[in-house]
């Protein structure tokens, strides 16, 4: 899952960054209002965790186009106005939650399940490609009832291609999603992942049940 924090408090920002990419995310980071518009409007995410604090545009205004723009980004708010009000304007302006400042990293990072959850159960709770399934809420994958264990890339490409199965998805995409924006686009990262999913899979290259290489273009996961 690829994040964006829009926080002009620098400190707070890393410290956030930090934290949830311990948890397995994918963070990249505005500190400001037009800068986190801007990338938002660029870039593949699930979630913004938005300050509403911000200069150059306020978090209102960017969660009103973000909302206006892509209506099934979550978004979160994560700001120190705590009246009630601000409550209800934020959450009318298109706010799936919203925590106020200061709170516990343990807090957020729970929130954040829980929208994902939500999002999951409200779209489709498994996905299915020939024998493999996955639970994007629980992060578990399986192969003929048995669990995979895979390393927190392999999960998000596998996710991703299923998400996207019988279409082709390019090495870029898979960066951008999997990954961050501080990804190098000329690494073979993407290439050594995709090996060790297919080994997990039993999956042979040359002749591929699930996962097949479009030379030069990218992979495309078999839809049946």
């Amino acid at each position: 899952m690829r994040l964006l924090i829009i926080e002009d408090e620098r400190d707070l920002a890393n410290a956030l960054a930090k934290g949830l990419r311990r948890e397995g995310y994918n963070i990249d980071l505005a500190c400001d209002g037009e800068e986190g518009l801007h990338m938002g409007q660029v870039n593949d995410y699930d979630m913004l965790i938005l300050d509403l604090n911000l200069p150059r545009m306020d978090g209102m205004e960017v969660c009103r186009r973000m909302r206006a723009m892509y209506p099934a980004i979550l978004i979160l708010m994560l700001t120190a106005r705590d009246a009630p009000e601000d409550r209800v304007a934020g959450l009318d302006t298109g706010a799936d939650d919203y925590l106020i400042k200061p709170f516990h990293f343990s807090e957020l990072t729970a929130r954040i399940r829980a929208l994902f959850r939500r999002d999951s159960r409200a779209h489709e709770l498994i996905l299915a490609c020939g024998d493999i399934k996955l639970d994007p809420a629980s992060h578990v994958a399986w192969l003929n009832n048995r669990r995979l264990e895979l390393t927190r890339k392999e999960f998000g490409i596998l996710e991703y291609l299923m998400r996207h199965a019988g279409e082709v998805v390019s090495q870029e995409a898979l960066l951008e999603h999997v990954w961050d924006e501080r990804a190098n686009l000329f690494t073979n990262t993407v290439r050594v992942h995709i090996n060790g999913l297919r080994h997990k899979l039993g999956d042979d290259p040359d002749t591929p049940c699930y996962i097949e290489t479009i030379i030069g273009v990218g992979y495309r996961m078999k839809a049946g």
